[in-house]
Parts: C-alpha cells; sequence; structure tokens
C-alpha cells in the first residue's frame, strides 16, 4: 500500500523546538517508527527545503516534506494492531501540565527497536482521556527512576528547554567494580556516539581532536562500599556505592564514562564486565545498578524548584548491605 503523493506539514507553534523525529511519530500515526528513521536517513524528509537529521529542532512555520510512504500491504484480518497494555506506573509528582513517574527497569520509555510498547504507549493506554503525554527526557531500558513526562506542549518545551540548557540537576545511585579512589570526583571525558552495523547505538569515549567527540562531565561522590551477600564476597571483591551528577546529558554516558576509569556498573550487558556480571547475576543482582536517583528542575509554568526523588527499588536496596545507606 503506498501514499502516492508527496506531503507537506507545516510546524505549528505549539510544536516548536520538537525533534523531527518526535515530531513525525506523531504525526504520522500508524506509519512504523523504522520507516520515519529510514526516509529522515535517506534525505527523504525536507525541512525547508533542506536535508535534516533525526535531531534537528523545529521552529514555528516550518515546512516539512515527507515522500511518498510505500507501507506493508497486510491482510484485513490481521490489521488490528494488539492490544497496548494499560499502565499506570507509579507517580512521584503530578499537576495540569506535566508528571514524574518512578520507571522500573527493563521498561524501554517507548516502543521500537523490538519493544512492542512502551513506558509512553502504555501511560497513554492508561490515561485515553489525556489530550498530550509527551516523553521530556529519556532514560536506558535496563534504568530506573525519575522520568519527566509533559502534559501540555508549552510545559514540554520549557521543560526541554531546562535540558537543552544544563539547567536541571541529575543525580543517579551506581554500584560499581573496585574501591573508588576518593580523589576523583570529576570525569570530564568526550564521548562519540556511533552505531553498530544492526543499527543498536553505542558510544566509546574519545579525544578532543574528534569532530563527532562531545564534551562529557559526570561528577562522582561516593557514598561508602558496599559488601555483597557473605558467601559472595571473595568471588566478587570490592565494589562502591555511588552518587553521580550529570552537567551533560549524553547517551549512556555514566555507564562509558565509569567503565573507562576501571570501575564498571554492576550488571551493565554493554559496557560491564561481563564474567563479573555473570557472578552478580548467581548471588541476585540480576539487572543493572543503576538508577535515576533525583531530578530537580524549575516547573514549566510557574518556575519554582522541583526536587524528585525516586526510591531505590527493592531489588536493588535490598541486595547486599546497601540499604544501610537509606536507612
Amino acid at each position: 500500500m503506498t501514499d502516492r503523493a508527496v506531503r507537506h506539514l507545516t510546524v505549528d507553534a505549539e510544536s516548536a523546538a520538537q525533534r523531527l523525529d518526535n515530531f513525525l511519530l506523531r504525526e504520522l500515526k500508524g506509519v512504523p517508527k523504522s520507516l520515519i528513521y529510514r526516509i529522515i536517513r535517506s534525505g527523504e524528509v525536507r525541512v525547508n527545503k533542506a536535508r535534516a537529521q533525526a535531531q534537528t529542532r523545529l521552529h514555528a512555520g516550518d515546512d516539512v516534506r515527507l515522500p511518498p510512504l510505500r507501507l506493508p500491504q497486510r491482510d484485513t484480518a490481521a490489521q488490528a494492531p494488539p492490544a497496548v497494555p494499560a499502565r499506570d506506573f507509579a507517580l512521584l509528582y503530578e499537576d495540569a501540565v506535566m508528571l514524574a513517574l518512578d520507571k522500573p527497569a527493563g521498561v524501554a520509555v517507548h516502543g521500537g527497536s523490538g519493544v512492542a510498547f512502551g513506558v509512553i504507549e502504555q501511560l497513554r493506554q492508561a490515561r485515553p482521556q489525556a489530550p498530550l503525554l509527551e516523553l521530556v527526557h529519556r532514560l536506558d531500558r535496563e534504568t530506573s527512576g525519575v522520568l519527566l513526562v509533559a502534559k501540555k506542549r508549552s510545559a514540554l518545551k520549557a521543560l526541554q528547554d531546562q535540558f537543552r540548557q544544563r539547567t536541571t540537576g541529575k543525580t543517579y545511585l551506581a554500584l560499581v567494580r573496585g574501591a573508588w579512589p576518593p580523589g576523583r570526583t570529576v570525569i570530564d571525558v568526550p564521548l562519540h556516539k556511533y552505531l553498530l552495523p544492526d543499527g543498536e547505538r553505542r558510544v566509546r569515549v574519545t579525544d578532543n581532536a574528534d569532530p563527532q567527540g562531545r564534551r562529557s562531565i559526570s561528577l562522582v561522590r561516593v557514598l561508602g562500599a558496599v559488601h555483597p551477600p557473605p558467601e559472595a564476597a571473595v568471588e566478587l571483591g570490592p565494589m562502591t556505592l555511588l552518587a553521580v551528577t550529570i552537567k551533560t546529558g549524553r547517551t549512556h554516558q555514566i555507564r562509558v564514562h565509569l567503565a573507562h576509569v576501571g570501575h564498571p556498573i554492576a550488571g551493565d550487558d554493554k559496557y560491564g564486565d561481563f564474567a563479573w556480571n555473570r557472578q552478580l547475576s548467581r548471588f541476585g543482582l540480576r539487572r543493572m545498578f543503576l538508577h535515576a536517583w533525583r531530578l530537580s528542575i524549575r516547573h514549566p509554568a510557574d518556575g519554582r524548584l522541583l526536587e524528585l526523588m525516586g526510591p531505590l527499588p527493592p531489588e536493588l536496596l535490598q541486595w547486599g548491605d546497601v540499604g544501610r545507606f537509606f536507612d
């Protein structure tokens, strides 16, 4: 099935400052996400007659040109999509323009890339009366913790502006291998994002000469040594619980920074110590120990400071003697 006509969409004021990919995902209901990203990468999507990238920020009045879209032909009986599971996640804060939820580990923030239904799809299904629910930022699938959702377009823009201008305060809890050196409090190392052959995102440390490297800063505070279950102490070795505040919000920033300095995060299946992860799993830690713990932002409507905190989930809080830091 083909939509044979070239289409032009005009960006309205409410959609200003949105990324191109998010704008198209909202406008092209029913079009596969993979197809949207493919036509962006190929240059078939034009913004004001120029090629654009998925992360291009739109402005009110922009003209977005879409090519004819070839959609897969499906049997009528098979066209009904499976029901999106309705799930209203545990809330940390909510008012008329925004909400903060406590995202569990193992749930992607949005569908795509082999994930049928993410947080935002499940939330929309649970709240069919909501006129708008949009992710303000993202967390990795295996990271738990504070996640912001806007309920009005104006709030979305105001909150995303804060993230872009680095005026938010974002602190994560991470359990890492080894004894952290007390004098190491700043990691200021540029990062380079790239894609694997299958399209999966990866990030590596680079240097200042790399034109695609982006400065990335993580501030580290030691909370203390963590003692694993007694039977695991010898095999797992020393571990340290860290509070990591990111001054820049790069993809996989904390995971790559900590691995780079020789202290990978427990359970990290992309950048971690895989043999150590297997040992951790044997002794009850079966997920990545990275949690979006605290987030400070200015309220998008009245400007007051909001200090949001996501409690450490039970599977992390109850592992070893982690709980003693939160009594």
